[in-house]
């Protein structure tokens, strides 16, 4: 066995399966989505983003992005994560088209999450989603290992490319 010992009271690491969760929403893949998701899950948004009131159970929630996949073409990059027990907080980026054939914008936001026997259980989610960028003014997202245009990865989601449309056109890393 690779890595540290886990008792088995210790919750496992986190990553992983917000990696997964992520990878099911960019594809629109329902099973994916369910297979992370507790029966019991809540989505909350912040509001007064469009579509912010919350989602309840996993297969509406799974539906609802894959119904948003189709408008917007997303792809999730988990970019950094602290964890602890059966809580975790990452900052993310969403890559999307605002309208059909626009240039992908990125939205940078941060979620919560809450686990229960392994499986998202509460999504706290804080963004505000604008048809233009929104990120830290000045903040070195690039020397930092963030995803950034033409790169849609990063050092902690090194695969997240993989998932939803193609990548887009831009400079290699």
């Amino acid at each position: 066995m690779n890595g540290p010992r886990r008792t088995p009271n210790e919750p496992a690491d986190p990553l992983p399966l917000i990696r997964e969760y992520y990878a099911g929403c960019s594809d629109g893949d329902v099973g994916r989505m369910m297979s992370t998701l507790d029966p019991d899950v809540v989505h909350w948004f912040l509001a007064p983003n469009r579509g912010s009131a919350p989602v309840a159970g996993a297969e509406h929630l799974a539906r609802y992005w894959r119904k948003v996949t189709t408008m917007i073409e997303p792809r999730w990059v988990v970019e950094s994560i602290c964890a602890s027990g059966d809580q975790a907080v990452i900052e993310w980026t969403m890559w999307w088209r605002p309208e059909p054939g626009a240039a992908r914008v990125p939205t940078r936001g941060a979620e919560w999450f809450t686990l229960r026997d392994g499986r998202i259980l509460e999504i706290r989610s804080y963004y505000q989603m604008r048809p233009e960028p929104t990120e830290l003014d000045g903040f070195p997202y690039d020397a930092r290992g963030y995803s950034v245009a033409g790169r849609e990865r990063s050092r902690v989601h090194p695969d997240a490319d993989r998932f939803g449309p193609p990548p887009a056109p831009g400079p290699s890393a």
